[in-house]
This record gives C-alpha cells, structure tokens and sequence, in this order.
C-alpha cells in the first residue's frame, strides 16, 4: 500500500502520528511539504518565520534521507498540488496532522472531500496541541471561554489519561519512496521570495530537543522570577519550535513534569508555571478553533474601550515609532528593536510594548498584532491573536481595558540595571543606570558624558505616559457613562 504524509506543522520524527501511522500501514511512504504561495504572496509573515521554516525543512530532509525516505516537495496553491500528487504517486491513503486555523480547516476539509470521492483514504491525527477543543467542554458541551476553567480541565484530563509518547518509527529504513531518491533540492528562502537572515534561535529537531535539555537542567529551576527578566536567558524560547512542529508539546509536557518525578531540585510551582505557558497556547488554539471571527475581528466587544486614535499624519507618526523602536521609552524601544533585529521578543517586553500601542498611542490592536506576524520568528496565529486580543481587553480575559503598563515601573523594576536596554539600545550604553530608565531627564553635561543627545541620538518620549493614561481612563468613563 503506498501513503502519502502530508507534512505541515510537524517538521519532525519523534512523536509525530500521522508519519508512525504511515510506516506502520504502507509498504511506501512518500513524506510531502507544499509551499504555499497564495500565503507566501500575502505577507503575513516575515523574512525570520521563513528562514526557519525553511531551515527545519531542510534539516528533516536529510534526517528523512538518512533513513530511506525523500522529502518531496511541490509549490502552488495547496489543494491543487496535494491532489495532483497523490494522483502521480497513486497513493492509496494520505495521512495529516491536523490544524486549527479557520483557512486551514476548510482547506483540509476541501482536500478531504476530494480525495475521498476519487477513493483516497484520508487518515487525519491530533498533534499539535495536547487535547483538542472539543476534547475539553465545559458542563454545557460548550468551549471554555475562561482561562482558569479551561486550565482545570486540561489538568483533569491529563491526570486522568496522560497522551503517550510514540517513538520514531522503527520501520523507516524500510520504507522507499517511489518518486525520487533522496537527496533533493529544496527551494531557497529568496526562491520564495523572502530575504535570508541569521536565525537567533536555531532551527530543527535536534537542536529542539536540545533546548528542551538545557532548560529542564536550569533555566526552569528559576522559571518564576526567571521568566519576567529579560536580561537573562530565562525562558525556554521553545516557541518557534512548537510553531513548526520540530517539537512535540506532549514531549515537552511529560519532560518537565519528569523532572518532579526523579528527584530534580526543582519547584513543583516553576515546572507548572511553565506548563501554565503551553496551556496557554492551547487555549488560544481552541479559541480560535471554536470561535473563527477572532481571527479577523475581536472576540467580543466591549463598552467602555476607547476608540483607537483615526488615522492620519498623527497616527503615521506615533505608529513608525513604536515600528522602529524610537518611541523615547527604552524598556519599549529595547522590545522593538530585539524583535526587529532577532524575530523574537521577551513576553513580558511584549506585553509592555502592546499596552504602549494599544493605551498609550491609542493605535488599533490589529495594527500591533499584523507588525507582530510580520516579524516574529515564531509566527503563530492563534497565541499573537489571543496575547494582542488580551493586551487590548477585547478577548477572553475578563479584566476591563484598563489593565495599563506603566513603561517606566517595569523597566525599573523588570531590566533594574538597564543590561536589556542596553544591548538593544546602543544610543544609551554609557548612560547611568540611575537614568537608563528615563533618559530625557539627564542634564546637558549628562548627555556629553554619556554621548547621547536627548532629542537628536535617541528621541525624546512621544507621549508623556501619565497623560496619555489620563486621558484613555476619561474616554473609557465618557463611554460608560452615556
């Protein structure tokens, strides 16, 4: 029997169902990645997404190769070229992971019934996510709409039957494809029309797994207060890896609750603090997965918001300063710059940097939340939708949108000796620390020792925050009160 293995998010070998089921059913299997250009066409990503992707790609190529399999590859609108592939490769069932995005379920439904009327069998599997939506309901059958009741859940379930792990599969060296020998060419980064750049985190499997390694035997130890300073490398910045696939989160799950099981130093309250981070994830997949209007517009609407600035010369201005990191605020203009620099953003930074836009500026959360999917590294619908729809308060969370950062306490409190600010910032590397948070406050012959004109090396604040707080809280008011 020959299969197919339509590979999408889930560019590895360890505990990846629908490549085990393959190799366990056929006596051929041909592994398949599609480019999507219509998605590619669209922008909706960036040159670091990309990259890794293309990275991961070709890593699993030469793991595939190793074992006697041959990534195919194929370029068009997706629909078409899976089904003229399994047609010249006569295929008599093709296997997929499954995917939560609205464009990918009518996608895969679309394939599904196309293949299934030429006789195709269509073999489908949970994988990116632990459980699924509609594997966790609250008491009515209805999606969980709350965070805390949904984290139960999860618990519950998990508890009550924890998803195995399956091993790479043993019978690759067996399999052979039948459309080309291994070795082949995959598309550049500039074929598909994006720009190479280095990567900041390393892409693939191996490197997943090693990562994964390194953070259970430290990083973890201190996760709580770890994870909130962006000066140390203490987050997982598994993120990418879960985006793409090269890592299993129930292969991260059990490895972090094993490190409670045998005796490791570390807290129970930071490896679950961790987990807390990936059922997060999931939460925002089920969201979208149960409620597809989030993707394009907010998840419920509420009184009380201010009504984001109108567009023009003003909004132009305010918005290519957040973009550039030239905004006056450091803690702000560090976060930006490391995302546009590096594809990825410390979470607490990111969280400050969208209360800045959303509050502050008063600039529409879709703008953010687009720029966010242009740039990261780890460009995943469903947790930049949820983390932007919770900054603004227009998703799930029950907090008013008056949950508003102030720029200048957390940058003391979170980068205290300004080492974050600093490396993203270079304008202000020898500026003191005592003035490292608010910069415009230094004295003439401050700013000449520190060689850093306020105003002409690194700009004044845009806004003044105090203000500009003020000034959402009176317009939120005005709402409430007509």
């Amino acid at each position: 029997m020959r299969g197919v293995v339509w590979l999408r998010r889930d560019l590895r070998l360890q505990d990846q169902p629908a490549l085990a089921a393959a190799c366990a059913d056929c006596d051929e299997v041909t592994p398949l990645f599609v480019f999507d250009d219509p998605l590619l066409r669209s922008r909706q990503f960036g040159s670091s997404c990309v990259t890794f992707m293309v990275s991961c790609l070709v890593e699993l190529a030469d793991t595939l190769a190793q074992r006697g399999l041959s990534l195919q590859w194929r370029r068009g609108n997706q629909i078409e070229e899976v089904l003229r592939f399994v047609e010249d490769v006569k295929a008599d069932v093709i296997y997929w992971n499954r995917d939560y995005e609205p464009a990918s379920i009518q996608r895969d439904r679309k394939v599904q019934q196309a293949l299934m009327a030429r006789g195709v069998v269509v073999r489908t599997f949970k994988d990116h996510v632990v459980f699924e939506a509609e594997e966790i309901r609250g008491s009515t059958g209805d999606p969980l709409q709350r965070y805390s009741a949904y984290r139960a859940r999860w618990w519950t379930k998990w508890h009550a039957a924890p998803p195995p792990l399956l091993p790479s599969p043993a019978g690759l060296q067996k399999q052979r494809t039948g459309t080309s020998s291994p070795g082949i060419t995959l598309p550049t980064v500039e074929d598909l029309g994006y720009q190479t750049i280095p990567l900041s985190i390393k892409p693939g499997e191996k490197e997943a797994l090693r990562r994964l390694r390194w953070f259970l035997d430290g990083p973890i130890h201190h996760y709580v207060e770890g994870r909130n300073l962006p000066a140390i490398d203490g987050t997982s910045k598994l993120s990418p890896q879960f985006r793409f696939g090269t890592l299993s989160v129930r292969t991260a799950v059990h490895a972090a609750l094993g490190t409670l099981a045998t005796g490791s130093p570390v807290s129970r309250r930071d490896v679950l603090t961790w987990i807390d981070e990936l059922i997060w994830r999931e939460f925002f997949q089920q969201i979208l997965s149960a409620f597809p209007h989030v993707a394009s517009g907010p998840f419920k609407s509420k009184d009380g918001l201010p009504r984001p600035r109108p567009a023009g010369a003003e909004w132009n201005r305010l918005y290519a300063a957040w973009c550039e990191g030239q905004t006056g605020y450091p803690l702000v203009d560090a976060g930006m710059r490391q995302l546009n620099q590096t594809g990825w953003m410390h979470n607490r930074v990111r969280m400050v940097v969208a209360s800045f836009l959303i509050k502050d500026l008063r600039i529409e959360w879709q703008s953010g939340e687009r720029y966010f999917m242009q740039q990261l590294i780890d460009a995943d619908l469903a947790a930049n939708n949820g983390n932007w729809q919770w900054a603004s308060a227009t998703g799930t969370d029950s907090m008013p949108g008056y949950r508003i950062f102030n720029p200048l306490l957390q940058s003391r409190k979170f980068d205290p000796e300004g080492v974050y600010i600093r490396q993203y910032v270079p304008e202000l590397a020898a500026v003191p620390t005592d003035r490292i948070h608010a910069p415009q406050l230094m004295t003439l012959n401050e700013q000449a020792l520190a060689g850093c004109r306020i105003g002409k090396d690194y700009p004044l604040p845009i806004v003044d925050h105090r203000q500009a707080r003020e000034e959402y809280l009176a317009l939120g008011k005005q709402l409430v009160t007509r």
